[in-house]
């Protein structure tokens, strides 16, 4: 299953609702809104599926922390989408540095390339620029030592953490885990995100109303 949350409005108004959806069927399984995105309520629907006789095969996530060890009992996929924005968050769309370009390649082929391939592309990038990414500056105000360029050290250590659940949709094929959570992100949540913004300024009760209708008529579709 992909598993994903989406949220609407702005400070008071804001509020999210969590959805798990099929990847073999397509149907949307469960939902919940929530006001932050917790592991707590990932853990909730996942044991109120259980409850309702269904068996989890696999799960893809956006990375969440703390999800990949709450989703340690199935075969976890990193959604590569939403790795490549945490790199281009760290490293910006068009780095400068050439540690930074490197890096950028090397993530551009996530999608592309094998497991081996890409931690032996990680691995020689580390070592051509391990004396760059360990370069301490200090701060004046406190003294205290820090990476200087923390940002693309931060973008490294991304990758590293979540490389094990990079492959996973490779490492399973017969359970044809898709490597993103682009079913939700843009098969659901962007229709719904087209259909509250049409009926702005309802309150938030009746927008919930209006995302209930969409859910549950979604499987109909299909």
């Amino acid at each position: 299953m992909v598993a994903d949350a989406t949220f609407f409005g702005k400070r008071r108004d804001k509020f999210g609702v969590l959805v798990f959806k099929d990847v073999w069927s397509g149907d949307i399984l469960i939902w919940k809104y929530i006001e932050s995105e917790t592991i707590k309520d990932y853990m909730y629907l996942t044991n109120e599926l259980k409850d309702k006789g269904f068996s989890v095969r696999g799960v893809v996530i956006d990375g969440k922390r703390g999800l990949f060890k709450a989703f340690d009992a199935f075969p976890v996929q990193m959604c590569h989408f939403h790795q490549k924005m945490i790199v281009q968050r760290y490293i910006t769309r068009h780095p400068k540095l050439e540690a930074s370009k490197d890096l950028k390649k090397i993530v551009s082929r996530l999608t592309s390339t094998t497991e081996i391939r890409f931690i032996n592309s990680l691995d020689n990038w580390y070592v051509q620029h391990e004396a760059f990414l360990n370069e301490k500056s200090i701060n004046p105000a406190t003294g205290k030592e820090y990476f200087t360029h923390r940002k693309l050290v931060a973008s490294y250590r991304s990758l590293r953490r979540n490389l094990p659940y990079l492959f996973t949709y490779k490492n399973y094929p017969e359970l044809k885990i898709p490597n993103t959570t682009n079913s939700l992100d843009g098969g659901v949540f962007s229709q719904v995100k087209k259909l509250t913004k049409i009926h702005q300024g309802i309150t938030k009760s009746l927008k919930s109303k209006l995302i209930d209708d969409y859910l549950v008529s979604y499987n109909e579709k299909l």
